[in-house]
């Protein structure tokens, strides 16, 4: 463990530098100062290469401080350059599943098994584990290998340039709602301990986050690496003491019958019903991927561990997430007698009437002290996405960016709200209903990756830069809208009972069948507005950590994070290509869209090679 803070602590110490490097070359750009929006300085006529060249002759993007300072910007909204992928794959892993530490497995195992029963409840949370593994598996190794997060991906695997803003809303509203049902855990176990009231728990546990997530990639692998041995020591302790004091009780929990008059049997409606609250998790690939962008290349050195690696941090996260709703699920049921339903369904409790043989009058305090631990894991995790999130909305709907760490303040504003309305109270209804767009979004992006791109219905590589993406793919944008649609109208019992129970399953089918299809007929034309002469294919790139100098904020980035710009008369990078509102598209217009000549790149010395 020491080892592990140690690695944090140095390459801390070099992106610092790095970071302040950063900020120097950007802020010595231009001599206009356009704040904090990061516009473009200068107006005029952009429509045409030749007046966009005098433009920009004469301006220069100057990006305010915060989103320059890449140590805490965390490349937001762009390709993570192999300079900056300094981690080892154990490293990215471990933090990774640092993320997962949260307690909601045990409210949602529990709220499904109590009104479900044993039997059904339990196929529904291993159904449902096994459908979010599958899918995981090829977004992670595309993120990883790519290093993009999961809102890029989507842009390049059947959305589109703005195709994908609506899927980065919901990937926002995945992590403020989580956000409000883990800080509602947390301020229930703060209830307990202090008694402090909960809308003041509310309050403490949104603002605790706040530190933390602001210093970004670098401070959330410090904690997740200092509170490890803690929520280890916390999650097992409580199963040891009832496999010491109770060895029979695992028999008396698969005869369960639920709460609601279920019965311990299994039962179709029940089984499908369970397996849409359990889908509504499916979204958390998008924080794993968060994580998984700063996998370093795979070399033939690494190879083994890089895969271990992303398999673990990736998917693998719902077996552990899996194995914890049935451990929430056993504890919730040996905590019914003794704290009644209501109180069962929240962690706390449960945790606290397992340590008491062994604790105590301190099992109070060490079940607080775990929940607190496991909640600031996972909720430093959601504030984190739900900054990319929506940053990677307002940059392409206002054309500004500001930088990440305010889009902090937005979503924990939203999720502060929905503590303060009780939304604990809704966990199953608001799951359910969330599971059916999340899973639609997740098996389109995967049939991209698994069937489109391997049997050549779409371009072999992932292009997530506006200048070369149309704005919307009907194959994957098309195939969630209506698979989404379709579910939810089932979901709310328009097709019967059956239907309504199995809307999930709906989803997830038809955005799996849809996306190839609409890729088939329409020909995949729609994945690329135009060829990609940087680092697309056929394209000469003899090291992809090679660099171009951005002719609009002049600072260098990777190959992959380039594009070729007629209104520049050269390269700009993703970002200042997202920004830029005056520049008409004319890249992706006849007869301007044509590739642009641009100097060699420069190659760095000793850089290593990648995709």
């Amino acid at each position: 463990m020491t080892d592990a803070v140690d690695a944090v602590d140095a390459v801390d110490a070099v992106d610092a530098v790095d970071a302040v490097d950063a900020v120097d070359a950007v802020g010595t750009v231009g001599t206009v100062d356009t704040g904090d929006t990061g516009d473009t300085v200068g107006t005029g006529d952009t429509a045409a290469p030749e007046a966009g060249a005098s433009a920009a002759a004469a301006s220069r993007r100057r990006y305010a401080r915060l989103a320059a300072d890449e140590s805490r910007e965390d490349y937001s909204l762009r390709y993570a350059p192999h300079s900056y992928r300094r981690w080892s794959p154990t490293m990215v892993a471990s933090t990774a599943l640092g993320g997962i530490a949260y307690l909601a497995d045990f409210a949602i195992g529990a709220s499904i098994v109590f009104t479900y029963g044993f039997t059904s409840g339990i196929a529904s949370i291993l159904t449902a584990a096994t459908i979010i593994f599958l899918t995981g598996v090829p977004i992670a190794r595309a993120c990883a290998t790519y290093g993009l997060d999961m809102d890029l991906i989507t842009r390049g695997a059947g959305f589109g340039y703005f195709g994908s803003t609506l899927t980065s809303l919901i990937y926002a509203s995945f992590t403020f709602i989580f956000f409000a049902l883990e800080g509602s855990i947390m301020a229930q176990a703060m209830h307990q301990a202090l008694h402090i009231p909960l809308p003041v728990g509310y309050l403490l546990t949104t603002l605790i986050v706040i530190p933390i997530v602001f210093r970004g990639m670098g401070a959330l692998a410090k904690v997740q690496a200092w509170t490890q041995p803690v929520w280890l020591i916390g999650l097992a302790l409580p199963f040891v003491v009832l496999a010491f004091e109770a060895p029979g009780s695992w028999g008396a929990f698969a005869s369960f019958g639920g709460t609601e008059g279920a019965g311990s049997g299994f039962d179709w409606i029940g089984y499908g019903l369970g397996t849409g609250v359990a889908l509504s998790l499916i979204a958390q690939i998008g924080e794993q991927a968060d994580y998984l962008r700063f996998m370093p290349a795979k070399t033939e050195e690494n190879r083994r561990r890089w895969n271990l690696a992303v398999l673990a941090a990736g998917p693998g996260w719902v077996v552990i997430g899996a194995a914890k709703q049935i451990g929430g699920a056993f504890l919730a049921f040996m905590a019914l007698g003794a704290v009644g339903k209501t109180h069962a369904l929240e962690p706390i409790a449960p945790q606290i009437e397992a340590l008491k043989p062994w604790l105590g009058s301190v099992a109070l305090p060490a079940a607080a002290l775990f929940v607190v631990v496991s909640q600031i894991k996972i909720n430093v995790t959601n504030a984190y996405s739900g900054s990319l999130s929506w940053s990677n909305f307002f940059s392409r709907v206002t054309h500004r960016h500001p930088g990440r760490v305010w889009y902090i303040f937005l979503n924990l504003a939203i999720a502060l709200a929905l503590m303060e309305m009780n939304m604990f109270a809704a966990l199953n209804k608001l799951l359910g209903f969330y599971s059916n767009v999340g899973i639609a979004w997740i098996a389109a992006v995967a049939a991209d990756l698994v069937i489109n791109k391997p049997l050549g219905l779409s371009p072999k590589y992932i292009e997530f830069k506006r200048a070369y993406l149309h704005p919307v793919n009907p194959a994957g944008f098309g195939a969630m809208v209506i698979a989404s649609t379709v579910s939810i109208v089932a979901f709310f019992g328009a097709f019967g009972e059956v239907a309504e129970a199995f809307s999930t399953f709906i989803a997830c089918g038809l955005a799996l069948v849809l996306c190839p299809l609409l890729a088939w007929l329409t020909g995949g034309r729609y994945y690329l507005a135009r060829r990609n002469p940087v680092n697309g294919p056929g394209a000469e790139v003899p090291d992809i950590t090679a660099t171009h100098l951005c002719a609009s904020c002049e600072t260098a980035y990777e190959l992959p994070d380039i594009a070729d710009c007629p209104v520049r008369a050269g390269a700009v990078c993703s970002l200042c290509c997202s920004l830029d509102a005056e520049c008409g598209d004319v890249c992706r217009k006849a007869p301007t869209g044509e590739p642009v000549l641009m100097p060699l790149p420069t190659v760095r010395t000793g850089s290593a090679t990648g995709t």
